[in-house]
């Protein structure tokens, strides 16, 4: 059945008379709801008002899906760690006498059993318990240090204590 040429511009006029109805209800439905709207209703005020609903993901250059915003942003608040460096090999000190068990036991008969422990928390009267036992441990962990000139954070380290003086300013 074929369509008559004469209601074309009727149906135009129609559907243009029946959309605008629409919209005029719309407008006059919203200014309604504006006019009524309380702390509870305002938020949805203002989505209605947004024409859409927000996007839940951001936008950002580069970046079109979920998944390349996902590693977008892991990329910006997580890069990857460099690579370590390679340990420093240090060149050996070929004039270095090797420490004696004498000069240990020197050392350690100068330090009182009563003084607070290092950094490693081990007191003075273990490392002589130590020494005691076996003179050849400690001199053999602290040659090779001396060798290489390297010395380790715990032994840059000390613990002090201030104590006030009586009758002294502080």
């Amino acid at each position: 059945m074929r369509k008559n040429q004469t209601s074309l511009p009727l149906a135009r006029v129609a559907r243009n008379t029946y959309f605008k109805a629409i919209q005029s209800a719309k407008r006059v439905h919203w200014s309604y709801f504006l006019a009524n709207v309380d702390a509870r209703s305002v938020w949805d005020a203002r989505k209605i008002a947004a024409g859409r609903a927000p996007d839940w993901f951001p936008t950002l250059e580069n970046a079109s899906s979920p998944t390349e915003i996902n590693n977008t942003l892991l990329q910006h608040f997580f890069p990857p760690r460099p690579s370590p460096h390679p340990p420093l090999i240090l060149p050996a000190f070929k004039d270095v006498p090797p420490v004696l068990p004498a000069e240990v036991s020197s050392a350690l008969r100068k330090s009182s059993n009563t003084l607070a422990p290092g950094p490693s928390g081990i007191p003075y009267s273990i490392w002589k318990q130590v020494h005691k036992a076996n003179e050849r441990l400690l001199p053999s962990l602290f040659t090779p240090l001396l060798t290489h000139g390297y010395h380790p954070l715990a032994m840059k380290k000390a613990n002090g204590i201030v104590l006030d003086k009586p009758g002294k300013p502080d």
